[in-house]
């Protein structure tokens, strides 16, 4: 088992099979609701190589007029994103050791091909909450290394039903998805990778 910068946490097959297919459902519904789309890169336009939505009261999204922001409605619709389901709400529960709701989840489709370069989520105001990520269908090889885009990295394969928490001093960790394993996962029928990603975007307001 590769070892990972303090404050990454890999939980292995956290979500059992019955617990995929309930959340694919949800996730089904989400993206009824707000259909999935294809972002661009800030500046030159390009399209990225995954498709996204987003649920809860903010969503991320990238085009080439405004760059990487939250936003409360899909920006092909002008429509309010659907709520965060409650099956994630409980999982954050479970994982995040952190007193506050999610405010955005992100809805990522790899295909086969598709990748997501080392970035870091840094578009939030409130990095004292960790990222947390749920990986569906087929498996994929997630790289992450430390703070420092140059610094070493390690890779792992993460399966269906794996969950992963960037928190602490890992909150900041460059990450990214080298590549897609089709095949791997019998959940989507048409096959591909589904990453659901949870952030906190605003420190909470004092009571």
């Amino acid at each position: 088992m590769p070892e990972l910068a303090p404050g990454v946490r890999h939980l292995p097959g956290f979500l059992d099979g019955q617990e995929q297919e309930a959340l694919l459902a949800d996730i089904r519904a989400v993206a009824a609701a707000a259909p999935l789309y294809v972002p661009t890169m800030p500046k030159t336009g390009k399209p990225m190589s995954v498709r996204m939505t987003n649920c809860g009261g903010l969503g991320w999204v990238t085009d080439r007029e405004g760059g990487y922001r939250y936003q409360p409605t899909h920006p092909v619709t002008g429509r309010p994103w659907p709520p965060i389901p409650a099956r994630l709400l409980a999982l954050w529960s479970a994982v995040s050791d952190y007193p506050h709701p999610p405010e955005a989840c992100l809805v990522n489709f790899y295909a086969e091909g598709a990748r997501m370069g080392l970035h870091q989520d840094r578009d939030e105001k409130d990095l004292s909450a960790p990222v947390v990520s749920v990986s569906l269908g087929d498996a994929c090889l997630f790289r992450v290394g430390g703070t420092s885009r140059a610094g070493k990295t390690v890779s792992l394969r993460l399966e269906s039903g794996d969950v992963v928490v960037l928190g602490g001093e890992g909150r900041l960790c460059y990450h990214g998805v080298d590549r897609i394993y089709p095949g791997t996962s019998p959940l989507l029928k048409d096959g591909g990778r589904i990453n659901l990603t949870l952030r906190r975007v605003n420190p909470p307001t004092a009571s």
